[in-house]
């Protein structure tokens, strides 16, 4: 039997929602973070369709000075996959693969101690919800990197529903511009981010693990490095990219060696990195700002499943390079305890 070719593609009208799968758990979402290298402030935006479930995840969370965090996570109902528009956050693309806006009108919980959001219920009755406006435009630095695999003919690859991340996915580099206002204080942002799409079946619970760091250190120079759980008896999987040169080259290994606290948050690390041309990248990491959140879904036999995702903006040195981005790292929650491996254990 002849084996059949794996092809990547992407179109610029995947910019725009797709029809939906037929899978319960089909996701349609956008990902776009902005930093202000100077500053040392910015944040994160994400909506997620879950248009056959009839609602979207909508999440802004804002970096501000001297390390609150502004946050706020809704579950709007949505009926159609018409539009990246809920919950008062809004994605709208002005040409793809070059332009987009973000807006926002809403309320965000300001956390002067934001590790408090472990419990969230609680961390949104104690803090006070203030008025948010955000207005950022994002414009393509890089290339596109990555799209939607297919074979050859057209044909696509067949997942299982239950246990898919997405089955499309790709990535660029950006700048952004604009502001965010929180209460009575704005953060103008001149910036860089990544931004990221991806549709397809999800479940936060697909993947055991996972370590993602989309790094900006300006205009010559941003990475991508991930490490994910390979599964039961399979190494991680490293991977990611570099950009430079006005180009894209991808990672072949990644490294990243990390510091935790007493709550089995990053705090530190040290990467290394090396490209399918042999180049290799020493980078670290030091975390300035950490929102700890989760997602939770009930089993087959009603039992719920806890996925811890900590969310850092992070301060990174490569050479003599200094930029601000994020430090992501999922794990799901066994017996209380996140299984990444790199996470101590307290009888260790």
């Amino acid at each position: 039997m002849t084996e059949r070719t794996v092809i990547t593609v992407l179109e610029p009208h995947d910019e725009y929602p797709h029809e939906p799968d037929a899978a319960e758990n089909y996701n349609e979402s956008m990902y776009l973070n902005a930093f202000d290298l100077e500053r040392e402030v910015g944040g994160w935006f994400r909506l997620g369709n879950r248009v056959n479930e009839g609602y979207a995840e909508m999440t802004v969370c804002v970096y501000l000075p001297g390390g609150r965090v502004g946050f706020m996570y809704q579950r709007p109902t949505i009926d159609t996959n018409d539009a990246m528009n809920a919950g008062g956050l809004r994605i709208e693309v002005v040409t793809p693969f070059e332009e987009l806006r973000i807006t926002y009108d809403g309320n965000l919980c300001v956390l002067d101690d934001p590790l408090q959001m472990a419990d969230p219920r609680q961390a949104f009755r104690d803090n006070p919800h203030v008025p948010c406006t955000v207005d950022l435009t994002v414009r393509g630095m890089s290339p596109m990197y990555g799209g939607k695999p297919q074979y050859d003919d057209g044909t696509e690859l067949e997942t299982d529903p239950e246990k898919s991340f997405a089955k499309a996915h790709y990535e660029q580099h950006t700048t952004v511009t604009g502001t965010i206002v929180v209460g009575d204080e704005a953060v103008t942002i001149d910036g860089y981010g990544l931004r990221d799409k991806s549709w397809g079946p999800r479940y936060w619970q697909a993947i055991s693990w996972y370590r993602w760091l989309p790094i900006m250190l300006g205009p010559d120079l941003a990475m991508m490095l991930s490490v994910i759980d390979g599964g039961p008896d399979r190494p991680p999987r490293q991977g990611g990219m570099v950009y430079s040169d006005g180009r894209y080259r991808k990672l072949t290994e990644v490294d990243i060696d990390s510091d935790f606290d007493e709550h089995g948050n990053q705090t530190a690390m040290r990467c290394r990195a090396v490209t399918e041309d042999g180049e290799t990248y020493e980078v670290t990491g030091e975390v300035i700002s950490l929102i700890p959140l989760r997602n939770r879904r009930a089993n087959p036999d009603g039992e719920f499943m806890t996925t811890r995702i900590t969310e850092a903006m992070t301060r990174y040195q490569c050479g003599d390079l200094t930029g601000v981005g994020m430090s992501e790292y999922l794990d799901q929650v066994v017996d209380g305890r996140p299984v990444g491996p790199d996470v101590p254990r307290e009888d260790a």
